[in-house]
């Protein structure tokens, strides 16, 4: 089932479009970094980004904040909010049903193939990071925040762990969409209320008057790789953010299979 869902997502047009944009990222980053005639201010831009003219290997890291705030999850919201509800929407939700597949299996399965997409979009700004950085600044140890420095092979390591993070960050919001997916028949408007819904949470995370619901935001958690690239490595807030993570999957993908094991499918 999982290999029908990947072979359909590598047929549709969107998918090649959205893999071209997330790769035009963090092409555009060292682009503009080479024809600036000025460095980068600290504070200005995301996280690590007047690293990048130090080393390459930061503009992986550039890339991959560049894409956590919206660009990631956008496709996560397009993708899980169209797996049921689009299926639904196009009227081949039935015919997947009328095959020798349960209800559970078909929800996990749209699940899986979703991460897996959106695996694939942090590998590909990840790579392509490293590509277009260390082509252009060289790659080399690895600063740390807290003044350390990191040989190349161990900062790669934290590089795929921070992009690991990031992915799972996204497993939640995918889990959300998955679940509004099942209530509708319409793609777009799950889509639109996925999207909306972890805007929502980074609007209320901003607001420091209402700190005491941010350790249940899925965006609280969103820049606690960053960690990973201090000495010693701070590991609580990822900990504590892949626990939160872990929650959010458990509650709406457990939602999703139990509304969709009762759903009347009629298209």
């Amino acid at each position: 089932m999982l290999a029908v869902e990947m072979a359909k997502a590598a047929h549709r047009w969107w998918t090649w479009v959205m893999a071209a944009a997330f790769i035009a990222i963090p092409v555009l980053i060292v682009t503009a970094l080479l024809l600036s005639t000025d460095r980068p201010e600290p504070g200005e831009g995301p996280p690590f980004l007047t690293l990048v003219q130090v080393n390459g290997v930061f503009a992986s890291l550039v890339g991959i904040t560049t894409i956590q705030p919206f660009f990631l999850p956008l496709a996560a919201g397009l993708l899980a909010g169209d797996a049921i509800a689009g299926e639904s929407q196009a009227g081949t939700l039935r015919y997947l049903l009328a095959r020798p597949v349960g209800r559970t299996r078909l929800v996990v399965a749209k699940y899986a193939s979703v991460m897996i997409l959106v695996g694939g979009a942090v590998v590909l700004v990840g790579l392509t990071g490293l590509a277009v950085g260390g082509a252009a600044y060289g790659l080399g140890p690895l600063p740390t925040l807290s003044g350390a420095t990191l040989p190349v092979g161990v900062a790669l390591a934290r590089v795929v762990l921070a992009g690991m993070y990031v992915t799972a960050g996204m497993a939640g919001l995918v889990a959300i969409g998955l679940f509004i997916s099942t209530l509708t028949d319409s793609g777009p408007g799950a889509t639109v209320a996925t999207v909306g819904i972890y805007i929502v949470m980074q609007i209320l995370g901003a607001l420091s008057a209402l700190r005491i619901i941010h350790p249940y935001l899925l965006s609280h958690y969103s820049l606690a790789f960053t960690g990973l690239f201090r000495s010693p490595v701070a590991l609580d807030e990822v900990m504590t953010g892949l626990v939160a993570y872990a929650s959010y999957v458990a509650v709406f993908l457990g939602g999703a299979v139990a509304v969709f094991r009762r759903k009347d499918v009629t298209s």
